[in-house]
């Protein structure tokens, strides 16, 4: 996309009213920052920085109107007037730093997780959002009042907080979408049944949403399609569209996509880098179509500026939201406008870092910014710990060993990066191989970069072993080594058996870009439940082989985010793959493998197996690290990456920067970070 013209991003734009310094927006996303469901001053922060790095709104994450869609104590509600001060300060910081910001406004429904605040979801019907999900309470009429008058009170709270303007979200199958979809709305009275009846809610509740705050800007949020069976499609969703703007001036029609259901749908939601660049664009130019005079907001894996402004140039949109981006960056404006983009970090859509913990619970981070959330502790944390300039050399050349040599010089410290391999990247370059996985390859190419612009020394095909560093030897003289020397694949052999393959031989010699041999059977043992084995698996699928997926757990690939996961599974279903769930490999002869039933001890053979891949558990390759631990003479060392314990790309580039940023101070710094980031109330 160089050269492109994105000028037209950064023009100002009105919504009814309200002052854009540019059309590039921070949509609405799900932080965990929240304590008893109100703004921290990690919400401050967070925002601040994001409005300081240019963009010109921000739309807060969804505000719960009530505590049946709280869930949790970290996410954010509005459900009393003792909110107002901490949403305030939210405000006041966007403004200080020349943004503008909205307040969305939900009701989550039947998904909202009540666990931790033991409240039974409410929905208008009694459908589960998923299979194993709990049976929600119907909603009946008094409850819906309630919720009406919920959001009503959160307009004016938000009002009197100082936002700029109100987004309901009426998407994304959240509670007045589950009213909106026959999908989900199998009532027989006045919210139910015909299409009029099921818009009886969202129009109930932006109504009270423009008397709580009648100066606002009010905005919608809708998904364009549901993608599920009998669910709404664009058509519907534009019918709806015409009828609340008939009844209230809009300010703008934010355009995403999907239902919170247990399928396909949801992956669409946080589309992840097997979907491409704006897989959704159509459904903005849609309503652009339809409705000319009416604002629209485009979203959903618009990875960069450039790409983001094809839909300003072409019409199909007049605000782009980029979230993930901005999550990864928040300067991504500011460098553009300064001509310094070539010091971006883009993201990788890989869902790992952001919704990948928010499923756990924890608050988002990012593989390529660890900063994220915790922007103000960090820059204290540097301010005491500023130890004098040393020589220090990095040992290996994958994320971790990049962003350790890159943080050591930026801390002031004379880096010099040792990789035994030909080539950076590490397994994170030969991941990036794999189509569909090619996003991979941005982590590596972007630090790679900016070792290079710094003028870190880099020694490719240079095996450092303990000699090399203590006195006398090759590299004598470094006052710490940081060790980042990966991990090592395991390959189970079976003698007598099938070929096999460890996880990088299978990339390289099973996964390459032509078809696979005619009859190719692969079985595939994954210990993990990770991304290597997935990707690969489907990538010999695609390939034309039949893959068999054998694993000892009783699900399939439980470290990938469940809405990356949906998406997966339907694409190995397309491609029948075989899948044997809580099974081991035991014997093997010729092109027979025999598995075992681990719960039932039963066993089974699968026959005319040509190659096996072992993605079983990896180990780390610390052998650096034993060599020189408590040796006398040598410099002190560490050991980052999964060369301290093999894990993923997050957690590589966090150890890499804090061992880069504080070297001997380490530990310090990391139980500093955590001790200090405000968690209260802003």
């Amino acid at each position: 996309m160089e050269g492109t013209d994105i000028s037209g991003l950064f023009t100002p734009f009105s919504l009814s009213g309200v002052e854009l310094r540019n059309r590039v927006v921070v949509p609405a996303h799900t932080t965990n920052f929240g304590h008893a469901n109100r703004p921290t001053r990690r919400h401050v922060d967070y925002h601040a920085e994001r409005a300081r790095g240019g963009v010109g709104l921000i739309v807060t994450e969804a505000v719960r109107v009530h505590p049946t869609s709280a869930g949790r104590h970290i996410s954010l509600g509005c459900f009393d007037d003792g909110c107002v001060p901490a949403y305030a300060a939210v405000t006041e910081a966007v403004h200080a730093q020349g943004a503008r910001v909205f307040a969305q406004l939900m009701h989550a429904g039947r998904q909202a997780n009540g666990d931790a605040t033991r409240t039974a979801a409410w929905a208008p019907t009694e459908v589960p959002w998923s299979s194993g999900a709990a049976v929600p309470h119907v909603m009946g009429p008094s409850d819906i009042a309630v919720i009406v008058d919920a959001f009503g009170a959160a307009a004016r709270r938000m009002a009197e907080a100082g936002f700029d303007g109100i987004e309901v979200h009426l998407g994304h199958g959240h509670l007045i979408q589950q009213f909106l979809s026959p999908f989900t709305n199998r009532r027989a009275d006045r919210y139910g049944g015909t299409p009029e009846n099921r818009l009886r809610l969202a129009r109930e509740v932006l109504a009270a949403v423009t008397r709580g705050a009648p100066a606002l800007p009010l905005g919608i949020r809708v998904s364009a399609d549901e993608f599920v069976p009998g669910g709404l499609g664009p058509d519907d969703v534009l019918a709806i569209v015409a009828a609340l703007r008939a009844d209230h001036a809009l300010a703008y029609v934010h355009v995403s996509h999907s239902a919170y259901h247990g399928s396909h749908s949801l992956a669409t939601q946080m589309a992840d880098m097997s979907f491409g660049h704006a897989p959704f664009r159509r459904h903005a130019a849609l309503f652009k179509r339809e409705f000319p005079t009416l604002p629209v907001l485009a979203v959903c894996r618009l990875d960069s500026l450039a790409e983001s402004a094809e839909l300003i140039r072409e019409g199909h949109a007049d605000l782009v939201g980029l979230a993930r981006p901005h999550i990864a960056d928040p300067h991504l404006v500011r460098k553009t406008l300064d001509g310094r983009a070539h010091e971006i970090r883009s993201c990788l859509a890989c869902n790992q870092g952001c919704v990948g913990r928010l499923e756990s619970d924890l608050p988002i981070s990012c593989v390529v910014n660890p900063e994220v959330g915790a922007e103000r502790e960090w820059a204290a944390t540097r301010g005491a710990h500023r130890p004098a300039p040393r020589r220090v050399l990095v040992v290996g050349g994958g994320p971790a060993g990049l962003e350790a040599a890159l943080s050591a010089h930026r801390a002031g410290h004379l880096a010099t990066l040792a990789e035994a391999g030909e080539r950076l990247g590490g397994q994170l370059a030969s991941a990036a191989t794999v189509p569909g996985r090619e996003r991979l390859g941005l982590l590596t190419d972007e630090l790679v970069r900016d070792v290079t612009a710094a003028g870190i020394t880099v020694m490719t095909g240079e095996r450092i072993t303990a000699a090399d560093v203590l006195p006398g030897g090759r590299h004598d003289g470094f006052d710490a080594v940081l060790v980042a020397t990966g991990s090592l694949p395991r390959r189970r052999e079976l003698p007598g058996g099938p070929r096999v393959f460890d996880l990088a031989e299978a990339v390289g010699e099973l996964a390459g870009g032509g078809p696979a041999p005619t009859g190719s059977v692969v079985l595939v043992r994954d210990d993990v439940g990770g991304w290597p084995a997935a990707s690969l698996t489907e990538r010999l699928a695609r390939r034309g082989a039949t893959v068999h997926l054998v694993t000892p757990l009783a699900g399939l690939f439980p470290r990938i985010t469940t809405y990356s996961r949906l998406g997966l599974l339907q694409r190995l279903s397309e491609l029948d793959v075989k899948v044997h769930l809580m099974r081991a490999v035991v014997d093997a002869s010729g092109d027979r493998v025999t598995l075992r039933d681990t719960l039932a001890g039963d066993t089974e053979d699968l026959t005319g197996v040509t190659a096996v891949v072992d993605a079983g558990l990896p180990s780390a390759d610390d052998r650096l690290y034993r060599a020189l631990d408590g040796v006398r003479g040598a410099p002190p060392v560490h050991v980052v990456g999964d060369a301290n314990s093999p894990r993923t790309a997050l957690e590589a580039v966090y150890e890499g920067r804090m061992a880069g940023t504080f070297l001997d101070s380490t530990v310090a710094a990391a139980r500093t970070l955590a001790a200090t980031v405000d968690t209260t109330p802003a």
